[in-house]
């Protein structure tokens, strides 16, 4: 009987496999061997992690819930059934992340660093009560808003993400039902509280508990019964029907403040509140049980990144990395003579993302340069790369710019670059109707002596230089005619909807990207089927197409040899006979968020390599704009053959997906010699750099005064004699 390559039990739901992610992310939270401060930015990131997901795929198994679908995920699961599963999982999470922030790194804290959490109010000695309530008096309280409810005040809005503290109070003196009271724990102040009288030991408490303590003072004709820290997650998520949208820039804004109102889908408590607390909780935010996560310890662990950020504790940090410059673009001239040379490529954090920047730059200011074109995702808070733009827009540059508005959680800040590219001059474009951009992709016009010359950017991550230093991506700069020729067919798609009659290397998404992965991942199971050399090497964030993975599956029926870098949600299955024995799969968490996307196909002996913005994933290749593209230049090939293969013999930030399961395992290094790919890329980009830039030996320092024109040669002269005559006396 025929195999079915479809089959439920091949496939991983993907919600599920995000969860292991997510324990790969608090293994490193866990791992003694990440210095101590490092292991609390994972336990953060855990947590920000977990905020996100809920904010977006549990909100979406919800709305399917509401809205009655019933269709079964790539696993065989209904939306309810995944639900359910889900939260269980969650669970299981929450309450080993808890376990390990309190029986791991916070006696860590106090053992090493010498910082003590002060868990609840009461543990505070005499003069730390003195301080923390003179601090309420004078910080907290001018900024509090408390909010009682009763038949006068309905229930407040309680906003998304936000600390709050949740009280059961009796009005003094009189009999009755008791009444809710709540208050925001402001995010304006600092969470952490540091505490006078410091020893050996600096003893920290939060901010919460201060707030706690005092909060009587707050509704003074009551009575506190009790008083807990609560916390809720909303739905985040929201559809525009863009079609109809007369202003998809109004639609936008519309949604975004719709968020702080969404459906109360997460309800984080303390593991000790009081019952008739958690219960009008439950009642009013209209929350299950299943929904309820009891915390033992602080609500929000991103509160970890507040620690991690306290200064004097260098030593339990990482040395940061700074990233070495691309001794390409350290050649003295233009920008633009360089790239003529020869395709270059960067790899980001290792490499500089300078020369992204100095790229635009220098073609806002260059005189032979006609139009500059470019796809923006997600950009920094204060963008060198906008105002670059700007700059060439004033220089009376054709400047073209599409602004994803629709990128998720970037949008109010994707809303007010495009606002500002609009009045700096630039021709703004919002992208396609239904359809995300999520390409990264440059095109510089320029006019030179033998005619136009187009100069293209492509890359796998954002044009954002602050995450540039903390994810791995790769970039290209190319000024190869057939490139070129797409890049601006690409433009030409984007802001007029005209699709060019044929395409020349640029492989695109939703057109016929998919189909090329799919001929690709075919070529090389012919290949294998007759004696050729056939082998895929794909490393990319996401894995849950399942017209990719039953290609795949038939691909190691054939005898193709598969290696898999996945960093997150997988939804493959590996080692299953018959199916998927010739497939391994590999996730590499470490000190910088993999991101790259790296294709690698055997092809009978000719190689073939491409990078691009898309995963193997049904929203990327069938409902976004993306970009694929060859790297043509044998050098280039084996550098990334090179990545490929490195990220292969890790046995440090690697965790291996295991046979038939959905658990992974770190590699067995016993006997084996230790392999960080992170680590080797650092050294070897500093390697390269230094083979053309040797280090020079650390001489005694001169100082020269700057002067601000020329020295006369009489006062030289006069300076000299006096100096002879200074000697001889």
């Amino acid at each position: 009987m025929k195999t079915s390559f479809y089959d439920p039990k091949y496939y991983v739901n993907r919600e599920i496999s995000w969860v292991q992610f997510d324990h790969r992310v608090l293994n490193e939270a866990k791992n003694k061997r990440v210095p101590l401060f490092e292991r609390l930015k994972f336990m953060s990131i855990v947590s920000s992690n977990l905020d996100e997901f809920f904010m977006v795929r549990v909100a979406s198994l919800i709305d399917m819930i509401h809205a009655d679908y019933d269709k079964k995920d790539i696993a065989g699961m209904k939306p309810k059934k995944q639900l359910e599963a889900l939260l269980a999982e969650i669970q299981l999470l929450t309450t080993e992340q808890y376990n390990a922030f309190n029986r791991s790194l916070l006696p860590a804290l106090k053992e090493k660093a010498g910082i003590e959490i002060v868990r609840h109010h009461e543990e505070l000695t005499l003069s730390e009560q003195t301080f923390v309530d003179k601090y309420f008096r004078e910080t907290v309280y001018p900024v509090l808003t408390p909010m009682a409810v009763d038949s006068s005040r309905p229930f407040p809005l309680i906003r998304n993400k936000t600390l709050n503290i949740g009280a059961m109070v009796k009005k003094k003196g009189v009999e009755g039902e008791f009444e809710f009271a709540t208050v925001q724990v402001p995010a304006v102040l600092d969470r952490l509280v540091l505490l006078p009288g410091r020893t050996r030991v600096q003893r920290v408490i939060l901010l919460e508990e201060v707030i706690e303590r005092n909060i009587s003072k707050l509704f003074l004709h009551y009575d506190i019964v009790t008083a807990h820290p609560y916390r809720i997650t909303r739905n985040g998520d929201f559809t525009i029907q863009e079609d109809e949208a007369e202003d998809l820039l109004k639609e936008i804004e519309k949604q975004v403040k719709k968020r702080q109102r969404g459906e109360a889908i997460r309800l984080e408590v303390e593991d000790e509140i009081d019952k008739r607390l958690l219960k009008f909780l439950k009642k009013e935010l209209k929350v299950g049980d299943n929904s309820v996560f009891k915390i033992d310890g602080p609500l929000d662990l991103t509160l970890c990144m507040k620690i991690y950020g306290l200064e004097g504790y260098d030593e339990f940090r990482e040395q940061q990395h700074q990233p070495v410059p691309a001794p390409e673009f350290e050649d003295v001239g233009s920008i633009f003579s360089i790239i003529r040379k020869g395709d270059v490529m960067l790899h980001h954090p290792y490499q500089s993302f300078k020369p992204v920047v100095d790229f635009i730059r220098e073609a806002a200011s260059d005189p032979k340069v006609l139009a500059i074109k470019q796809t923006l995702y997600r950009v920094s808070g204060n963008s060198p790369i906008i105002a670059a733009l700007e700059q060439a827009a004033s220089n009376d540059k054709q400047v073209t710019v599409l602004v994803e508005l629709k990128a998720r959680f970037d949008e109010e800040n994707n809303i007010e670059w495009a606002k500002q590219l609009e009045k700096a001059g630039v021709h703004v474009i919002y992208g396609l109707v239904g359809l995300k951009t999520h390409s990264k992709i440059t095109l510089v016009v320029r006019k030179e002596d033998t005619g136009i010359r187009r100069y293209v950017h492509l890359g796998t991550g954002n044009y954002n230089d602050a995450t540039a230093k903390l994810y791995t991506d790769i970039g290209l700069f190319t000024c190869d005619e057939k490139i070129g020729e797409d890049a601006t067919a690409v433009f030409n798609m984007l802001s007029g909807y005209s699709e060019p009659e044929g395409w020349n290397d640029l492989i695109l998404a939703p057109i016929w990207l998919k189909d090329r992965f799919l001929e690709l991942i075919t070529r090389e199971t012919r290949n294998a089927k007759s004696g050729k050399k056939a082998r895929i090497v794909a490393k990319m964030n996401s894995l849950c197409d399942p017209d990719i993975i039953a290609a795949l599956y038939a691909a190691s029926t054939a005898g193709v040899k598969i290696d898999l870098i996945v960093r997150g949600i997988c939804s493959l299955k590996v080692g299953i006979p018959g199916v998927s024995e010739n497939i391994t799969v590999r996730s590499i968490v470490g000190t910088f968020l993999e991101h790259s996307r790296i294709f690698y196909f055997e092809n009978g002996g000719k190689s073939e390599v491409y990078c691009g913005s898309a995963d193997w994933m049904p929203r990327n290749l069938e409902r976004r704009v993306e970009i694929v593209f060859p790297i043509k230049e044998k050098r280039l090939q084996e550098e990334l053959k090179h990545i490929l293969d490195v990220e292969m013999q890790d046995n440090i930030g690697a965790s291996i997906l295991q046979p038939e399961s959905i658990q992974y395992v770190k590699p067995d290094r016993r006997g084996k010699k230790t392999v960080n790919s992170q680590e080797i890329f650092v050294r070897e980009a500093q390697e390269k750099y230094e083979a053309v830039f040797p280090a020079q030996k650390e001489t005694k320092r001169r100082f020269v005064p700057v002067m601000s024109s020329p020295v006369p040669e009489d006062t030289v002269k006069l300076a000299h004699k006096r100096k002879k005559q200074k000697n001889n006396s």
